[in-house]
């Protein structure tokens, strides 16, 4: 049996002992992305998506992607739109979307590697995704309720209320709170740093008061009794002293937000799009907003997408209704927030600018990380 949170690679359907059957083109497929620097959910979720494809075609006599032509492609497309879940449910034009991306990327791949001569979907319509509004966020006064659901008097539920308070403090995707280390903690400059994030990006958020004290109060009373030697670093441990894996962070928050009694659904990222609605409507700048998540493409925004840290905290401060709560005396920091960081809320585009230029200056005479770039996912 496969240790907890441990995934175990879906096996590619056919027969392996076929050169141009569907197991060695896709796992060789697949190991390409890898050693491009895909990331592991990348990989994963396109070899899930391709082990359905492989079996839907040899279940109708295609043992290989030499076998497909564009008819097939066409008719698995509507196999995907008239398929139906164990609920009733069709599948939603996003998830049609996402399971026909890979197959058109595994075909492309075949014929730059010489194992086809054409690529029968290369002109492949793929579904139209619906534009959808998300789920409604929580308000102020409901977060607090999640957050107050954890009972501190213990060592799980005071990890748990460290784990919600960096959630919306910072909107951190769950994947990346599970890679937390305690070193990605600054303290003195209120950051915390988000080590590879969705396309291999670092980057610095800030993080108010409140969560700090937080982490604090876990680090030296409930960690030290989670940690199992050799202690990696990992910040949120289990009580069996591993890291927490992506489900079982979900299952964890959502029980939270169930036990709240508020009356909405959710897990981690209800979190996340919970810290995006706050400080939209304590009056960020959308751009802001988007540089606390880590969003790449801002449209015609996207030059103040990498505005410097010290205005950004200036914002987090400024509109996330957190930072304005009070600890308790003993777990209360008493740091003042410096008069620039206010000043900088009234900065002009042309102000902004120069901050992101200064930025990219600093990173420059930092000089190089030591790692090549990454491949983005």
């Amino acid at each position: 049996m496969a240790k907890r949170g441990v995934h175990v690679p879906q096996p590619i359907p056919g027969s392996r002992g076929d050169p141009g059957g569907w197991p060695v083109v896709v796992e060789d497929f697949l190991t390409d992305l890898a050693a491009r620097g895909y990331s592991p959910a990348t990989v994963r979720a396109r070899r899930q998506a391709l082990a359905v494809f492989a079996q839907w075609c040899l279940d109708r006599g295609l043992d290989g992607p030499a076998a497909v032509s564009r008819p097939v492609l066409v008719r698995y497309q509507r196999w995907l739109f008239h398929y139906r879940k164990a609920n009733g449910d069709p599948l939603t034009f996003r998830s049609q979307n996402a399971r026909l991306l890979p197959v058109r990327a595994l075909f492309a791949w075949c014929v730059k590697n010489g194992h086809l001569a054409a690529n029968p979907a290369s002109d492949l319509d793929l579904p139209k995704v619906e534009q959808r509004l998300p789920k409604a966020a929580l308000t102020a006064a409901e977060a607090e309720a999640v957050l107050a659901v954890p009972d501190e008097r213990t060592v799980s539920g005071l990890r748990d209320r460290a784990m919600l308070e960096v959630l919306y403090c910072t909107g951190i995707r769950r994947s990346e709170l599970a890679r937390l280390n305690v070193r990605d903690i600054d303290r003195d400059r209120h950051t915390l740093m988000v080590r590879q994030g969705k396309g291999k990006k670092d980057r610095l958020v800030p993080i108010h008061h409140r969560c700090i004290a937080w982490l604090d109060t876990y680090q030296s009373e409930a960690r030290p009794k989670l940690v199992v030697e050799p202690d990696d670093g990992t910040l949120f441990l289990t009580l069996d002293g591993t890291g927490f894996s992506l489900d079982r962070l979900t299952q964890l928050v959502r029980d939270h937000v169930k036990a709240s009694g508020v009356a909405k659904e959710g897990a981690c990222h209800l979190f996340r799009h919970t810290l995006a609605t706050v400080m939209l409507e304590g009056g960020a700048d959308i751009r802001y907003v988007q540089a606390m998540l880590g969003h790449a493409e801002l449209s015609t925004t996207q030059i103040y997408a990498q505005v410097s840290i010290r205005a950004l905290q200036a914002v987090h401060a400024a509109t996330h209704p957190g930072s304005t709560k009070p600890m308790p005396s003993s777990r209360h920091r008493d740091d003042d927030e410096p008069e620039q960081f206010i000043s900088s809320l009234r900065a002009s585009p042309r102000e902004l600018l120069a901050a992101a230029l200064e930025s990219e200056i600093e990173e420059e005479n930092r000089g190089p990380a030591g790692s090549p770039d990454d491949t983005p996912s």
